[in-house]
């Protein structure tokens, strides 16, 4: 279980996320959406001690974040491609990310054998290194990168960003697959709310880094969901 208490981060003045109390419950899949600026980022970043907490604190399963590395052997994430390594090629950053997580290079190969129609002949064996692959190919590499191994809790960031429509059914049907199984929580956060409420089972709307929204997902959260950012924009205009 993922806990967050008291939760803020501010930067001089500004406030830009401040959460009182959440809780995600193992085995969901977890949306968070918002508008740019609405602090989803720094969220993802405060789960994974990327950043410092001014207030409250991030435990995982009763372990804070930020006091412990335990945590890190059950989580794994794609931000953005700084979680990447640009001189690599992409089976030499999948071997690495596997030796990380316990994986010998035969394991990784088999892991990778599914993936193949997902990766559409661009990705492996191509003779590149990561950084000269398209900014879609460079994502499917960080998604597919944080999966291996096995972890309970994984973490994506705009996983549908810069990604082609077949690639992006391609990936809704995987992390539907993945969080079949017991145990794995998904965390993403995106602007695309229709993919969104395909894929999760509950979403949060964060808005100027207040929690604003926590919906079970059913058949017309799309709709709800669509009304508030409507609203929004009503607003904006007043």
């Amino acid at each position: 279980m993922i806990t967050i208490q008291n939760l803020s981060k501010t930067y001089g003045t500004a406030s830009v996320l401040n959460i009182e109390h959440l809780k995600i419950q193992n085995g969901e899949t977890f949306g968070l959406v918002g508008n740019n600026g609405a602090g989803k980022t720094t969220l993802f970043s405060l789960m994974l001690d990327l950043i410092q907490a001014t207030t409250g604190s991030v435990s995982i399963d009763g372990i804070k974040v930020n006091e412990s590395e335990v945590w890190k052997n059950k989580v794994s994430a794609f931000v953005d491609d700084t979680f990447l390594i640009g001189y690599l090629t992409p089976e030499e950053y999948f071997y690495f990310i596997g030796e990380l997580r316990g994986q010998n290079k035969a394991s990784v190969d088999e892991f990778l054998k599914p993936f193949h129609d997902l990766f559409n002949g661009e990705i492996l064996k191509s003779g590149k290194y990561i950084r000269d692959l398209s900014k879609g190919n460079q994502k499917k590499v960080g998604i597919v990168g944080a999966i291996i191994g096995n972890p309970e809790i994984i973490i994506l960031d705009e996983p549908f960003a810069n990604l082609d429509p077949s690639t992006q059914i391609k990936l809704k049907n995987l992390i539907k697959e993945l969080s079949k199984q017991e145990g794995v929580t998904f965390l993403i956060s995106s602007h695309d709310l229709s993919h969104t409420t395909e894929v999760c089972n509950r979403i949060v709307v964060v808005n100027k880094g207040l929690l604003v929204k926590d919906i079970q997902t059913n058949p017309e959260t799309l709709k709800e969901l669509e009304q508030y950012f409507a609203d929004q924009v009503s607003i904006s205009d007043i």
